[in-house]
């Protein structure tokens, strides 16, 4: 088996050393690609990155979500319809055209004003960085239903209002939605909220909060939760100790 590896040895470590600067697993992983060889990295690469191939499933939706787009926007021109539409601006959500999306989810809106589409525009507003765009949009959603999307509206609300220096409604809307909200996002975006108000006792337990997850996840699950794991050791490592 070693003889195997060994002529590959150095593409397998380039291998994993990239996969592992872009996923950010435990540190400790690095030292075994870089002692280990081509030993360490393929170790490396069965158990952190074959796992990770079902992450990949919306990188192989790509042709067929593109294809379903110029179909689309050729649909549109003859049939104008809110449905047509919205499947349009999901799929540009989905695609990261947010300027796109948030103007198909406009046509949407201007015709028929439903929850979803208000939704899923403030989620393009907020990734072009239109604070108060998302906040008015979000206002409306959280008020017709506070639990939408399992709160994430709600948390992200919290998070506009912050963003937007609302201190107070920002303070309110996180105290509420953490008593019960369980997401990652949510709970890292209010330590980031209590660290930038000098409450650094309370942003740390949130803080540790989010990593202590970890521990009883699914594999899956702490794969898909690193990126906020990673942003949530960054916020801990800036608090005054």
């Amino acid at each position: 088996m070693f003889g195997l590896i060994y002529p590959y040895g150095i593409v397998l470590q380039a291998l994993a050393i990239l996969h592992f600067v872009r996923r950010r697993p435990d540190t400790y992983w690095l030292w075994i690609i870089l002692v280990g060889g081509g030993v360490g990295a393929l170790v490396y690469i069965l158990v952190e990155i074959a796992p990770d191939a079902r992450l990949l499933g919306p990188a192989f939706q790509v042709f067929p979500r593109r294809k379903r787009i110029k179909a689309l926007e050729a649909m549109v021109i003859d049939n104008p319809s809110s449905g047509n539409y919205e499947e349009l601006g999901d799929l540009y959500l989905d695609d990261g055209q947010f300027a796109r999306a948030r103007e198909a989810f406009d046509r949407v809106i201007a015709t028929a004003d439903a929850i979803d589409p208000r939704y899923r525009r403030a989620l393009a507003a907020l990734a072009l960085n239109d604070v108060k765009a998302a906040a008015a949009d979000l206002e409306i959603v959280v008020a017709k239903d506070r639990r939408y999307d399992y709160q994430r509206a709600a948390g992200l609300l919290a998070h506009a209002y912050a963003t937007l220096g609302h201190v107070d409604q920002a303070d309110a809307l996180f105290a509420e939605v953490t008593q019960t909200s369980t997401l990652s996002e949510t709970q890292y975006h209010y330590a980031s909220f209590l660290a930038a108000q000098g409450r650094y006792g309370e942003a740390r337990e949130w803080g540790e909060r989010i990593l202590r997850k970890k521990a009883t996840m699914p594999d899956y699950i702490r794969r898909q939760e690193r990126p906020w794991f990673r942003k949530t050791r960054a916020v801990l490592k800036r608090l005054p100790s």
